[in-house]
């Protein structure tokens, strides 16, 4: 089964072997969003003496610092139609939305690091809900004009704004939009 993503960062080995084949190494393009320590330095902190141990103040600030860089998707949802249309089809704005906003932006670094096979199984989405169709529109208008890479999902043929969903971006860079909004229950 081949993979519907070409590899972006080739790596020696894959670069050698026949094109069929590259799909064969996802473990070797894989992108990780923490710089994770080597098996020997972690073997080497295990074996250092307790007046080695860190800061629990300054692991604090890193896991603080962490979270607030971690990769996440955003979707944001129209409160009226959850009130008016069945669930299943406002979840399907929502997957659409989603989906658009990845493939739209499937070259970006933060997308491909997002959607890197270590990290499929660990995702970060936040699902929102906005009043109506105008709040929806205003918000589309302000992540355009701060440049936020996103997708507007206009359900069609109707001509329906239903959702925004952004592109995987630093939660530090975009959590400012959204902090006023619920989460969408």
């Amino acid at each position: 089964m081949q993979t519907l993503l070409p590899l972006r960062w080739p790596s020696p080995v894959a670069a050698a072997l026949p094109s069929a084949a590259a799909f064969l190494l996802p473990a070797l393009t894989r992108v990780s969003l923490r710089g994770t320590p080597s098996r020997a330095s972690m073997s080497a902190a295990a074996s250092a003496p307790d007046s080695a141990a860190p800061n629990p103040a300054a692991a604090g600030e890193e896991g603080a610092r962490e979270a607030a860089d971690v990769l996440v998707q955003y979707v944001v949802l129209r409160r009226d139609l959850a009130d008016a249309w069945p669930l299943g089809s406002v979840v399907a704005q929502g997957c659409h939305a989603a989906v658009a906003a990845v493939w739209a932006h499937r070259d970006h670094p933060d997308t491909a690091a997002y959607c890197a096979p270590g990290n499929l199984d660990s995702m970060h989405k936040v699902t929102l809900e906005v009043k109506g169709e105008t709040q929806l529109k205003n918000l589309a208008e302000k992540l355009e004009a701060a440049g936020v890479r996103h997708k507007l999902w206009i359900e069609q043929p109707e001509n329906i704004p239903t959702c925004i969903a952004t592109a995987p971006c630093p939660k530090s860079q975009v959590s400012s939009f959204f902090k006023k909004l619920k989460l969408c229950k």
